[in-house]
């Protein structure tokens, strides 16, 4: 990640940006010189146009950017994605682009992926305020960085086993620890489920356990979707199907982003992050339509489709998340295209029975521009998922409300947590936007830590505190 965040510069280029609406008020207060220069150049305040204004001997003054009618609250990061290498700072920015969120778009408009073309840009730098909380800027960044890093990675370079590695990577950077539940040990483990999906591959399936923090901290558990590849095994997708399926192990990646941001910022919990790595692929020892498998709660599921393998890992993992009585158990998984269907690419659905939860996820969601939605847990569809010679069928005897039956599935695996949300996510972007480029996206991060630090925030050091006004 490059550490494009300064507190001191001996000079800095300033930045303005203006809405459309706002432009002719806008010129009138810069210096005729200036506003002869725009008008001239036909700068007009289009969304994502920038102008760059003259000084002399060929540098550079001030530049501009044009916001439209300011739809995106992550609008700067164009800034950081077009400009010269050089210092800049935030100067006429309107209200709620600039401060902390404009410092995380600038960072957010600093990515790219150069594991396999790299590349010779030097990202500009921002000039920002000693006062701004810039080390959380940069965690959260960091995070999105992580799980889109892992999304972006092929998967005949990310594995089960890579990422296990990453997982013991931060465990290790973090002061965690972190244990492996590899191959036909997964049986032996009663992790019956998730062995079945994976034993096709030549790379084995494994259960990755991260833990961190105080024993006696409020337990919040994270369970992730690894399934590091998707051919839909014996069900086989088409070939289209199969171009983005590297990213399914998207809710892997966002645990993980998370957890580094969590990690990192000290919260005061006992931290879990489960993931079940899987690669869903196709030979003589593939599981099969029709096949019937005890979970490890005990509950029989029929195979309805070898392309529902998603909630099965999940289910395995879900039913040991559970047994730690979690006060919080977060679920993300790449799970359904019905959940595209209902919601698109842009705003990821969740489903919870706890309205609290709910109401703050998504007032965190809308604060921090990490856009989710609520869906119903509609009870009066759990008969979709009856089977006739098992406890569970995997797909349900239903073409509709898929994203709605898929959660009810995976709910069916928790019955001790305290509270628990499960998120349907895209983990992809097909619209590239400012500071989210075409390609993996971490869906939920920013969102769900924004929730974790309103509730855990570990309180300041006594030596920081502000004494008690006496009264």
């Amino acid at each position: 990640m490059h550490d494009c965040l300064v507190t001191r510069a001996k000079s800095a280029v300033p930045l303005d940006a203006v809405k459309r609406p706002d432009l002719e008020g806008w010129l009138s207060r810069q210096s005729a010189h200036d506003a002869n220069w725009l008008r001239r150049a036909g700068f007009a305040a289009k969304d994502g146009e920038i102008l760059l204004l003259p000084a002399g001997e060929g540098n550079v003054s001030s530049a501009v950017l044009g916001l439209g009618e300011e739809r995106d609250p992550l609008a700067l990061a164009a800034f950081s994605e077009m400009l010269p290498e050089g210092t800049y700072l935030l100067r006429e920015i309107p209200e709620g682009l600039g401060g902390t969120n404009g410092t995380l778009a600038w960072m957010l408009g600093t990515y790219s992926f150069d594991r396999y073309r790299k590349s010779n840009r030097n990202v500009p730098k921002l000039l920002v305020d000693s006062r701004l909380d810039a080390a959380r800027v940069r965690r959260i960044a960091e995070g999105v960085f992580l799980a889109r890093d892992l999304i972006n990675t092929p998967s005949n370079d990310m594995g089960p086993a890579e990422l296990a590695e990453t997982a013991r990577g931060l465990a290790a950077r973090f002061g965690g620890r972190c244990s492996i539940v590899t191959g036909d040990d997964l049986i032996l483990e009663n992790f019956p489920l998730m062995h079945a999906v994976g034993r096709a591959s030549e790379r084995a399936p494994c259960l990755i356990d991260l833990r961190w923090g105080a024993e006696d901290a409020p337990r919040v558990t994270l369970v992730g979707k690894g399934v590091c590849f998707d051919s839909g095994g014996l069900d086989l997708k088409n070939s289209t199907g199969m171009l983005t399926m590297k990213k399914d192990m998207g809710g892997a990646a966002v645990v993980l982003g998370l957890a580094l941001m969590v990690m990192d910022a000290k919260l005061s919990v006992r931290l879990r992050v489960l993931v079940p790595a899987v690669e869903n692929a196709v030979s003589g020892r593939a599981y099969r339509p029709g096949d019937v498998i005890r979970s490890r709660k005990g509950l029989t599921i029929e195979i309805g489709n070898t392309d529902a393998e998603g909630r099965l890992v999940l289910a395995d993992a879900l039913c040991e998340a559970d047994t730690e009585t979690p006060e919080l158990l977060i679920d993300i998984a790449t799970l359904t295209g019905a959940a595209r269907a209902a919601t698109g690419m842009e705003l990821p659905p969740f489903f919870t029975d706890d309205e609290s939860l709910a109401a703050e996820l998504s007032r965190h969601a809308t604060e921090v521009h990490d856009p989710l939605w609520r869906l119903p847990l509609w009870r009066g569809y759990e008969r979709t998922l009856a089977s006739p010679i098992a406890d569970l069928n995997n797909i349900p005897d239903y073409n509709l409300a898929g994203a709605i039956t898929a959660a009810l599935f995976l709910n069916r695996f928790v019955e001790r947590a305290r509270s628990w949300v499960h998120l349907d996510i895209p983990a992809w972007i097909d619209r590239p936007r400012p500071g989210r480029r075409r390609g993996a996206e971490a869906n939920a991060a920013r969102a769900l830590y924004a929730l974790l630090e309103s509730r855990y925030a570990a309180p300041a050091p006594a030596s920081r505190r502000r004494p008690a006004k006496r009264r």
